[in-house]
């Protein structure tokens, strides 16, 4: 009987993952002809850190990376005067090229590593291991690892805590060179300078005031806090760092930003709800995307109460599949532009085994051009994310 209990376990783990192959299989078919020409682009680029922008506002130096509050504008009642807040109203005039390097380093690099999941070429290699070590390593082009001079507001900030969400575009970054890291054209210098690099950004952002006011944001700036910690945490082989996001995934995160019904309270009480309660799902799913191990299955965790990633997705599912059944009120800016092809269905219809969230994912977009889609879609190339 023993015997026959344990093989049908057996049974039931293979046929989980065959099933599992199966649905990373669609997501390739998919994705293949897109990603295949977003590598073409990406292979014809030069590498472009914050070196080449000068920000005359910023309190730092050429190696800083410097940003401006989106939602602060100039006081029309005095030019020279702090600005003012218009939350959800992004200003067009902020300074915004660091970011849009950043942003553009992440699209080069996922791209690259996703066409290597389809066909593994060492010019994709060299190519990401040279933008890589423009930023990490090359000391006249590298950015500092650190974010003190981000999301600055004219005559009241020189940097915020709240800047460290800009980062999240370097997720994608460590989880490329991290599909790539055995293949024999990997340089193990640029490689280590790689990783020494994000072990001090880590160290910054877990012992910073600016680190700490944003690990305790209340909101999705907490939960991208979690996303960012994890993912580089993983990526230098920091197992404390892993577990303490594991842990504040399960005792902070879930019990205090979902209710009940799976809803974020405190993104629908924004001015931009729709769009926030995507981006605080695409970011918790990550999460777990990220941690899950067989110990530690975040996927299927749930609070006492019954809150868990499942029910966040199931309540969300309906409106990304029909925007038009949103009871919320509309977002001011960008009402249009979403949904796009949101990481949290792929994820969660590969791990849950939902046909519907994988069909609905495939219809919607996956090259979005808005930039402020762009900014706040934290994975934009799933296949680098799934295993194999």
């Amino acid at each position: 009987m023993k015997f026959l209990l344990s093989y049908i376990t057996l049974l039931l783990l293979i046929t989980t993952a065959q099933l599992h192959a199966q649905d990373i299989g669609q997501v390739k078919i998919a994705l293949k002809k897109q990603v295949l020409q977003k590598a073409a682009w990406a292979l014809q680029q030069q590498p472009e850190t914050v070196t080449a922008h000068r920000a005359s506002r910023s309190a730092g130096g050429i190696h800083d990376f410097y940003s401006e509050g989106d939602y602060w504008w100039p006081n029309p009642a005095s030019v020279d005067s702090p600005y003012i807040q218009k939350d959800g109203q992004t200003n067009p005039d902020n300074f915004v090229a660091h970011r849009h390097a950043m942003i553009r380093f992440s699209q080069i690099v996922g791209a690259l590593a996703s066409a290597y999941r389809i066909r593994p070429q060492q010019s994709y290699v060299k190519q990401v291991l040279a933008h890589c070590k423009a930023w990490f390593a090359d000391t006249a082009t590298r950015m500092n690892p650190d974010l003190l001079y981000a999301q600055a507001i004219k005559g009241r900030a020189t940097g915020r805590g709240i800047g460290i969400i800009d980062a999240i575009q370097l997720m994608e970054v460590v989880q490329g060179i991290s599909v790539m890291e055995k293949d024999a054209a990997m340089d193990p210098e640029v490689l280590a300078a790689t990783k020494k690099w994000f072990a001090g950004f880590l160290q910054w952002l877990t012992t910073h005031s600016y680190g700490k006011d944003e690990m305790n944001a209340a909101n999705n700036h907490g939960t991208c806090w979690v996303m960012q910690v994890a993912v580089f945490a993983k990526f230098t082989g920091n197992r404390e760092l892993m577990q303490f996001c594991s842990n504040r995934y399960k005792t902070v995160l879930l019990p205090n930003q979902m209710a009940p019904d799976g809803s974020f309270p405190k993104e629908l009480a924004r001015t931009k709800p729709y769009g926030y309660s995507l981006f605080n799902l695409d970011a918790m799913t990550t999460i777990c995307q990220v941690l899950s191990t067989k110990s530690d299955d975040l996927w299927n965790y749930q609070t006492p109460d019954g809150r868990s990633i499942k029910k966040g997705i199931a309540f969300l599912y309906p409106f990304i599949a029909d925007k038009q059944k949103w009871p919320y009120k509309q977002d001011v800016m960008y009402w249009d532009n979403w949904p796009v092809a949101q990481p949290a269905l792929v994820f969660g219809a590969v791990e849950f085994k939902k046909m519907d969230w994988l069909n609905t994912w495939k219809k919607l977009d996956h090259a979005p051009e808005t930039e402020e889609v762009i900014r706040n879609l934290p994975v934009r190339n799933p296949l680098i994310w799934m295993n194999r």
